[in-house]
């Protein structure tokens, strides 16, 4: 680290023209979400902050900042689906972002079809080649290093359920630039692809 380095205490500030925390933290999975309530309305949000934390059994997450649809549905139903974003759905998956009240069908709004699951009773965006059907595992309000609540909920979830489109698969292996998966940056409106030029390979040791 050279002795001219920025460093700043996030507490006091990062005295930078933007907040660079999420495009260091980047770029990041998107956690597009499909959830109901228990009247059976519709909920579809992407959350940047996601990812898998297990895999046997399979569990992910993602943490909304304040306590959204998402997470009141999720708690009330104990279920929800994740959706692959990707190139083709980029669009879709920004509108469905919109601030809305709570009777708006994002799915609708994003024109989108509400596919039925497998397994959980939450529909799935019907358009995404990957999807995940989760039942609630944990739901946690996040706190500070000193103890205090921050208004931050992580939601966990099982994969009870994977739909992949089977253009993805090679040889029964998943191609994960097929898709052309895209991640968030930190920017205000920054977002990054993957694409098959930008693999590399690299064996653990030993």
């Amino acid at each position: 680290m050279p002795n001219n380095a920025h460093f700043y205490e996030p507490s006091l500030g990062h005295g930078l023209p933007h907040n660079p925390f999420k495009a260091i933290v980047g770029p990041r999975p998107i956690g597009w979400i499909s959830s109901q309530d228990r009247d059976g309305r519709l909920n579809l949000a992407p959350y940047s902050f996601f990812n898998a934390f297990a895999d046997t059994p399979p569990i992910i997450g993602f943490s909304s900042a304040g306590y959204k649809d998402s997470v009141r549905n999720i708690e009330a139903t104990g279920e929800f689906c994740w959706q692959l974003s990707t190139q083709a759905l980029a669009e879709a998956m920004n509108q469905s972002s919109a601030s809305v009240e709570p009777e708006v069908n994002e799915f609708e709004l994003a024109g989108l079809t509400p596919r039925p699951s497998r397994v959980v009773d939450v529909p799935h965006v019907g358009e995404a080649q990957v999807v995940f059907e989760c039942r609630l595992t944990q739901s946690i309000r996040l706190e500070a290093a000193n103890g205090k609540t921050i208004d931050n909920w992580l939601v966990l979830g099982e994969v009870v359920g994977v739909h992949i489109d089977p253009t993805l698969l090679s040889d029964g292996v998943y191609q994960t630039a097929a898709a052309r998966p895209i991640l968030r940056g930190g920017g205000p409106a920054d977002y990054f692809e993957i694409s098959p030029d930008q693999n590399f390979k690299m064996s653990r040791p030993g």
